[in-house]
Formats: C-alpha cells, structure tokens, sequence
C-alpha cells in the first residue's frame, strides 16, 4: 500500500511539472505574437504617420536594434522628398517672381517711342510712302508716340497715320531707346508673346490725341511772304505740272517735303522753278538737272551751272539754299529774295508772282 502511495505521488509530481512547462510555453509563444502584430501594426502606418524610430522601440523593444536603421532610412525618405518638393516649389516661385521682369522687358519695348516734329508743317499719310493720301498735318514742335520705323524711315503713329522720320527726332529718354525699341526690336518667343498680351505695359508718357482726318486741303492764295503755307497736295502741284517738262519726275512731294521742313511756299518753289528752266525745258534743267539755275552765272552759265543726280536733288538743295542763305538772313519777301538771288533781271519778282498767281487760277 504504502510503494502505491509513492508510485501515486510520483506520477503526481511529474504531471505538475508537465503541466507547469506547458503553461509557461504557452505564455512566451502568446506573448511574442502579441509582440509581433505591434511590430505589423507600427510598420503598415509609419509611411502616413512619419513616426519618429524611438516610437517602434516603445511597442518593440525586442527588435529596436533591427528596426532602428530602416525606421531611419525610412523617415529620411521622406524627408528627401519634401526637400525636393521645398526645392521645386522654390523653383517655380522663382520663376513667377521672374515672369514679372520678362513682362515688363517685353512691354516696356513695345511701348510707343515720343517724336516731336522739326518740319515747319509735317503731312500725316494714311501709308508709310510719299504719294500715300494725306490725312491732316501737325505744327513743328508736336509731339507724337511712335509705334514702330518702317525700313524706308517712315513713322508709324499710335492710332494710325505714317510721318516722314526724316522731320521728327526722339525726345529725352525716348532718344536713347528709339533705335533699340524701334529699328532692332529684341526677338520675342512665344512664351514671351502670351506675356505680353496677358498683361500688357501702360503707356509710359501721356497719350496724345490721334491725328483727326483733315478735310481735302484748299490751296490758300500766294503770298508775298515766302514762309508760309500753300495749302497745296500732290495731286494739286501734278494738276499745275500738267503739259509741261516738268511732269513726270516725282518733284511734288520733295517740293511738299521743304514746305514741311524750312516752311517755303510751295507756290513760290514752283514759280521759281518754270521761271529758271523754261517750264523744265532749258538745256541745264535737261543735261544737268538743275532746275533753279544754281550757281548759273551770266557769261558762262552752262558749264558753271551746278550738276545733280536727280531733279529731286536740285529741289532739295534750293530749299536748303533759301532757308540758310536768305530766309534766314532777313530775306523773306520775294522782292527781297530777288535782290539777292537774281539782281541782273529786276522784273524777276514780278514774273515769278505772276506764275503763282497763273497757278492758282488753274487751280
């Protein structure tokens, strides 16, 4: 009876032990799932949470070691691309804080270039060419924004109209920039041009009002007075040159150009002119082109005589000639042009005021 108790007491003993292993066998494995699925968990939501590595070492101790380094390089991933996104955005900020100063470039080169007139009367053409109609004229010391120079010299005016750049110089600031903006305008890329018209450049000096189209101009009646205004066009000095030698040569807008410019009467160049050529025909306005008698003195007239290239030229130097040498020295009569321009013949004032008186009947 009693080895029945020790055999008992000894299977006992040996099932408590058995038992106790087990349990404790259980506890460790469950312990270490649990410990593992904080580990799964933490992992799935670090991208989204950017959680700092200390925070794995809190619900894993067991693999802080492990887990530190890629929780590192994965935080720095991150870091990395908010830098290149910083960068980027720093890029494009840069660049949009730059489209200002394009814009501005851009515009402020197409803004319009002020002009003020040197020609005594200056035409205003509806094109930029010299037989173009004439819309009205402007004063000499009128002021007049520019648009652009076209490749014959012409003046393209804001609001329409063409002048001769010839008779108007760029004022102030506008004359350090005219060519620049004007005659070698930058090139303007496609980028540049949605600039320019997403925003374009108010105007940098006040605007002037456009040239009104003029009425067809009268012709006035001719005056003694030298400077002064004929009121005469093309069509009505080709009227006057009809029949005659001197049709036919494009004289009428060089006769106009010295109106504008020096102010002589138009009325006045043209008297001159048939009285000393006979209508066009003498042998120096033929040979030599000279349609004034320049420098033709009596006693050997011909050979004396000065030559030009054109008959244009001719007409242009005798209005230098006036506005320098006689207009400008007190002689601004005809009757005081005479004495000095042609004393040998005193009836020459008389015949030329009657050609003018002619020419504006015909008129």
């Amino acid at each position: 009876m009693r080895k029945k108790r020790l055999h008992f007491s000894f299977l006992s003993a040996i099932s408590v032990v058995l038992l106790l292993s087990m349990g404790m066998t259980f506890v460790i494995s469950h312990n270490r799932v649990n410990s593992k699925e904080a580990i799964v968990s933490s992992e799935a939501v670090r991208p989204v949470a950017l959680a700092a590595p200390t925070s794995y070492a809190a619900q894993a101790p067991a693999i802080l070691g492990a887990s530190t380094a890629n929780s590192a390089q994965a935080a720095a991933q991150p870091r990395a691309e908010a830098g290149r996104a910083a960068s980027s955005s720093g890029a494009t900020a840069a660049a949009s804080s730059a489209k200002p100063s394009l814009l501005n470039a851009k515009t402020a080169a197409a803004a319009p270039v002020v002009y003020r007139v040197t020609a005594y009367y200056l035409n205003v053409r509806a094109n930029g060419y010299s037989t173009s109609k004439i819309l009205g004229t402007v004063k000499q010391g009128t002021e007049l924004r520019v648009e652009k120079v076209t490749d014959k010299g012409w003046l393209r005016l804001e609001g329409g109209g063409y002048v001769h750049g010839g008779y108007a110089k760029p004022v102030g600031a506008s004359a350090q920039t005219a060519a620049a903006v004007l005659k070698r305008p930058a090139a303007v890329t496609k980028t540049d041009a949605m600039l320019v018209k997403a925003a374009p450049a108010k105007p940098a000096v006040m605007r002037l009002a456009p040239v009104k189209p003029a009425k067809p101009s009268e012709p006035s009646q001719p005056k003694s007075l030298v400077k002064s205004v004929s009121g005469l066009s093309v069509a009505h000095i080709a009227e006057i040159f009809e029949n005659t030698a001197l049709e036919g040569h494009g004289l009428e807008e060089e006769i106009l150009a010295i109106e504008a410019e020096y102010g002589i009467n138009a009325y006045f160049t043209i008297a001159v002119m048939k009285l000393e050529s006979g209508n066009g025909k003498s042998k120096i306005a033929k040979n030599k082109n000279n349609l004034f008698g320049l420098n033709a003195i009596d006693g050997d007239r011909y050979n004396k005589a000065l030559k030009f290239e054109t008959k244009r030229a001719s007409v242009r130097k005798f209005g230098q000639l006036i506005s320098k040498s006689y207009i400008g020295k007190g002689y601004t009569t005809i009757e005081k042009i005479a004495r000095k321009y042609c004393p040998a013949n005193p009836k020459w004032p008389s015949l030329v005021t009657k050609i003018m008186k002619a020419d504006y009947r015909k008129l």
